[in-house]
């Protein structure tokens, strides 16, 4: 793994945030992914339930519910690269309303861990809400 290669990784996760759609999603993860939405959670282990937490369908999985089109943004970008191992830095911001003024925004940590095939393995995000 290096910066580039994490950097267009990091772009397909926003795509894949952004379109819901099930085989970019599953794209970024190994099918044994060990995925959690803050450090404290339960692991929600393999690429199918996280699909189906990404997408709302499993509401056990601590995922948050999912995002109305056109109502949040994110950039990410890797500040560390240690062999497979990939700490990002980013922002995520919300609206009310599509195209509407930001209500919401958070700092965000993601701490990664990739197979040979540069798809997540591991991934645990850590985020505060600035006031």
């Amino acid at each position: 793994m290096d910066h580039e290669t994490a950097q267009g990784w990091l772009d397909r996760y926003v795509a894949a945030w952004k379109s819901y759609d099930a085989d970019e999603i599953a794209g970024l993860f190994s099918e044994d992914v060990r995925y959690r939405y803050y450090p404290y959670a339960v692991w929600i282990l393999g690429r199918d339930a996280v699909v189906a937490s990404w997408l709302a369908e499993d509401t056990d999985a601590q995922g948050s519910t999912r995002d109305d089109e056109g109502t949040y943004d994110a950039h990410y970008a890797p500040i560390a690269v240690d062999g497979e191992v990939v700490v990002a830095t980013g922002t995520t911001t919300y609206t009310e309303t599509p195209g509407g003024p930001v209500t919401q925004t958070f700092d965000n940590c993601f701490v990664m861990r990739f197979d040979e095939q540069d798809r997540c393995r591991e991934f645990t995000e850590y985020y505060t809400k600035r006031r």
